[in-house]
């Protein structure tokens, strides 16, 4: 069978017995967590510290961007969304490039705290036309895009995260949200080689992983990005050289669904590179896929090298874990003041994740 090719989700804020019986299952290697999941910091890291002792090798994911996409709030940092890096770029480029990297820092400490390996951070698309990227994206420039999410990156690095990015080749140049609908690009090759891959061929050596898009870029393929071979394959692979882990994105997103039910679904992601892939928010969909698992030939564990060293954690988020990365302060004395001077230091109890789905 193929181990641990699996990620989901579980269905609160503690374990059911559902939970428990699903996350032994030896297909289950990624376990990602919503809002619905999230209530205080010591309540995820206890959450966590229960999938571990379930499952000791499971990768702990959560989508932890900035702005508008932001799992963890109450008891967390605030961080703006990426789009605000860039437009203060345009008028200090020196100061947004630092506060990139403290961004990047900062999550990725707190994060790492409550017992979360990665946030599938940092998104590489440009700002364009796309309806569900916009401002998570860090501007339309590709090349700005590229200077911004280096440094962001570098400072992911630094606190001890491995950083994800996504949508590969880019989901900013086309206007439907592949979570609603399908999508489709019709730009050449040449086109996208010149605009969105931009970002990601300036990062690959910092990458440890890619999500890629569920786009169809029809010139090139007629099935999705995460479908593809000549997309995973002969370009990512063959091509630029890329050697990373990838993580499909959500399978159960409406332009996933071109290739069928979920079993062909996995089949088709795994088939063209994906080391692991993501069926959320669908028990019964990701209880089929763990059965499908085990027909497939096991693979190497490339996606092992995703998990993160978790700081020890006895009583107080504040005073024992953080104290482990020796930029923390700083780096959250640094984004308070330049985006959040009116706002309180921690995210607000009535500040709701609008968006329940993988991104």
């Amino acid at each position: 069978m193929a181990t641990g090719i699996i990620m989901a989700d579980v269905a609160g804020k503690t374990l059911t017995p559902a939970d428990e019986v699903f996350l032994a299952n030896d297909a289950i290697g990624g376990v990602i967590l919503f809002a619905r999941n999230v209530d205080t910091p010591e309540q995820v890291r206890t959450l966590t510290d229960q999938i571990r002792l379930i499952n000791p090798n499971i990768i702990v994911a959560a989508d932890q961007e900035g702005g508008r996409v932001a799992r963890f709030r109450t008891g967390f940092s605030p961080l703006p969304a990426m789009g605000k890096l860039g437009k203060l770029y345009d008028t200090d480029a020196d100061r947004a490039c630092q506060l990139a990297y403290d961004a990047g820092y900062l999550m990725a400490c707190e994060v790492l705290a409550v017992g979360v390996d990665i946030s599938f951070a940092p998104v590489l698309d440009i700002d364009g036309v796309s309806l569900v990227i916009g401002d998570r994206a860090f501007h339309t420039n590709p090349q700005t895009v590229s200077k911004l999410s280096d440094r962001f990156i570098t400072g992911m690095n630094d606190a001890g995260m491995q950083a994800t990015g996504k949508h590969f080749p880019g989901h900013g140049s086309i206007a439907p949200d592949s979570h609603v609908s399908d999508a489709i690009d019709n730009r050449s090759f040449e086109k996208i080689l010149a605009c969105d891959l931009v970002s990601f061929k300036h990062n690959l050596d910092k990458l440890a992983a890619l999500m890629p898009a569920h786009v169809i870029f029809s010139q090139i393929d007629d099935k999705p990005a995460g479908f593809s071979k000549i997309w995973l394959q002969d370009i990512l692979r063959d091509q630029l050289g890329y050697d990373g882990v990838l993580f499909s994105d959500d399978l159960s997103m409406k332009a996933a669904h071109v290739a069928g039910d979920v079993t062909m679904r996995v089949k088709s992601a795994i088939d063209a590179g994906c080391d692991m892939a993501l069926v959320c928010n669908n028990r019964e969909d990701a209880l089929l896929a763990a059965d499908f698992a085990k027909t497939l030939p096991d693979r190497p564990n490339k996606f092992g090298c995703m998990k993160s060293q978790i700081p020890n954690w006895q009583t107080d988020l504040r005073t024992t874990c953080l104290h482990a990365f020796s930029y923390y302060q700083q780096a959250k004395d640094n984004i308070q003041q330049a985006f959040f001077m009116d706002m309180p230091t921690t995210g607000s109890a009535n500040d709701k994740d609008p968006t329940q789905y993988h991104c």
